[in-house]
């Protein structure tokens, strides 16, 4: 999942970020309006964590650009402001969830968490293939019955492939779901991440890569 967080509290924003890195999530930050809204319309997230009172643009305004581009983005409104008609207010601007200073951080996530699954067309709770099974709420993978101890990155770089179902996803699109703004675009973290995730999951293989194209996951893995 890829999220920006728009908070100018630099230590609240820093915090919401290693939090969610935590639980395996892609997440980029932007301590302004402005820089948050020019992110917000250069890269699909699939949810905005966003502060209301932002100095640039207002928050306020950055919720209905994005409502009005007809993005899948979902926004996760933050105030300090706590009465009923705040409230209202932000949900009417477009805002699809709205998140009251202070609150506890894994109310947080979970509310991110529900609005990430609602930016992307639906997939079911367990994805599998074959032999291998991934749980996304658990983060759980098992290849017959055997539990997989991966990386957050491997993780995610095979439960976009599973979601894919076996449409070739490329490594700009796996950049773009799995990594954040930090990730230099040229690297080849992308092909070393699917080794190692290859070697984990062994034989017969699952993943095949498409020459110039990207990877997708093979239905009928051929036999080793």
């Amino acid at each position: 999942m890829r999220v920006l967080v728009v908070e100018d509290e630099r230590n609240l924003a820093d915090a919401i970020v290693r939090g969610l890195r935590r639980k395996g999530m892609a997440v980029d930050v932007a301590y302004d309006g402005s820089a948050g809204h020019e992110m917000a319309f250069v890269t699909r997230y699939d949810v905005v964590v966003l502060d209301r009172d932002l100095p640039g643009i207002h928050g306020d305004q950055i919720c209905a650009d994005l409502a009005r581009s007809g993005a899948l983005t979902r926004v996760l409104m933050l105030t300090a402001s706590v009465t009923v008609a705040d409230r209202v207010e932000g949900l009417q601007l477009g805002a699809d969830d709205y998140l009251p200073k202070p609150f506890a951080f894994d109310e947080l996530v979970a509310r991110v968490q529900a609005l990430g699954r609602r930016a992307t067309p639906p997939a079911p709770p367990v994805l599998s293939v074959a032999d291998l099974v991934l749980d996304q709420a658990r983060r759980v993978v098992t290849r017959a019955g055997t539990l997989l101890e991966l990386t957050n990155k491997e993780f995610g770089v095979l439960e976009e492939l599973l979601k894919a179902r076996g449409a070739v996803v490329s490594a700009e699109e796996l950049l773009e779901r799995v990594w954040d703004a930090n990730t230099d675009p040229f690297t080849t973290t992308v092909r070393v991440t699917m080794n190692t995730l290859r070697r984990k999951l062994g034989d017969p293989p699952l993943i095949e890569t498409v020459v110039g194209a990207g990877y997708r996951v093979l239905h009928a893995p051929a036999a080793s």
